[in-house]
């Protein structure tokens, strides 16, 4: 069995149930097309509450729909808390939710993450599978390992220590969202800076005094 503590991944078989990753699926595949119809109305200064496309802001893939700090992602965020700690036996504070609705011909450069993603899931809601590659050695150009994920499954990985990508998706569509943790070192991170969670990012740095 792996080890989280000793390998810096950890699998989580049916981590959500299958219904309720279809609902969190179906529910995000909603709220892009309320974006794409609100991009081509006169409303455009509301749309980032529903989300961007990558080209605007997600910088590691571009021309996909994605969504910072979702409200029911958010949700699954403080859901999954629990069963995270019990998994690398370690205090977690949430830091922030991300998804992404993948498109054919995606491609997730090798990358690490930032701090806020110290302790990370990346949770499969729906779609195609596409595998995800880590390198736990933390050694770059190695040929990592593959971890395939079914509905409702999650890997859980020390995001800023180990590079992980995905190769291109051959597939039509895939749902994931990640899930980000600090611990107790990285606590100046909660919330990813933010007051609470469920804030777009242009709460980041805010001060209660500040929003008032």
């Amino acid at each position: 069995m792996i080890s989280f503590n000793k390998n810096n991944y950890v699998v989580i078989k049916k981590a959500i149930s299958k219904e309720l990753a279809v609902f969190c699926y179906n529910y995000f595949k909603l709220k892009r097309q309320v974006y794409n119809i609100i991009s081509n109305s006169n409303l455009k200064d509301q749309i980032l509450i529903y989300g961007i496309w990558g080209a605007d802001q997600d910088s590691q893939i571009s021309n996909t729909y994605c969504t910072y700090s979702d409200l029911v992602m958010e949700t699954l965020l403080m859901k999954l808390q629990s069963l995270m700690e019990e998994q690398v036996k370690l205090k977690l504070y949430p830091s922030y939710s991300y998804a992404r609705l993948y498109k054919k011909g995606d491609e997730l450069k090798r990358h690490k993450d930032r701090l806020s993603c110290e302790i990370s899931t990346t949770l499969f809601l729906g779609g195609d599978e596409w595998p995800i590659f880590l390198e736990p050695s933390g050694k770059k150009n190695k040929k990592g390992i593959k971890i395939n994920l079914k509905i409702g499954d999650m890997l859980i990985y020390k995001g800023c220590k180990l590079e992980h990508w995905r190769e291109i998706f051959e597939g039509n569509e895939c749902a994931q969202v990640f899930l980000h943790y600090n611990t107790k070192k990285n606590i100046k991170n909660l919330f990813d800076t933010r007051p609470h969670l469920g804030l777009p990012d242009v709460f980041k740095n805010s001060t209660i005094k500040e929003l008032k």
